[in-house]
């Protein structure tokens, strides 16, 4: 997996711009990484940036469940319900911050609703995995 950089488009996004997976890659497909915790209830109601930090806790599980890591991650999506640009960007850090010098395509949205009560953040992943053999 590699990282594509376009020189042509503008540097002030915080990710790549695109992914290439050469064969052979294992594809892991997470679902959407909601803010619950082990007992299924949601956590923080209210803060963006502290649902974004269980979020990527519970990615981080699921990915490594598939034997992936953030690190094998090729794009995700961000979801927010909110309206608040400041929102959006407090969730960003979090997510930026959780993936350190690895900075994969990202898609940012503001959405109205997401599926849990007091849910406020969700993120999938889609990851390529080289197999070591």
């Amino acid at each position: 997996m590699h990282l594509i950089r376009a020189p042509e488009l503008s540097d002030v996004a915080e990710y790549a711009y695109a992914a290439g997976v050469a064969p052979p890659a294992r594809m892991v497909f997470t679902a959407g990484a909601c803010p619950l915790d082990a007992a299924g209830r949601t956590v923080a109601p209210g803060d963006p940036a502290a649902q974004a930090r269980q979020v990527m806790a519970n990615l981080e599980t699921a990915l490594a469940a598939a034997g992936a890591a953030l690190t094998d991650v090729v794009k995700t999506t961000v979801y927010v319900a909110t309206t608040d640009r400041a929102d959006l960007v407090a969730v960003w850090e979090v997510v930026r911050d959780a993936f350190g010098d690895h900075d994969p395509p990202s898609s940012l949205l503001g959405v109205t609703v997401l599926g849990y009560p007091d849910q406020l953040v969700e993120v999938e992943a889609i990851a390529a995995v080289r197999e070591v053999g």
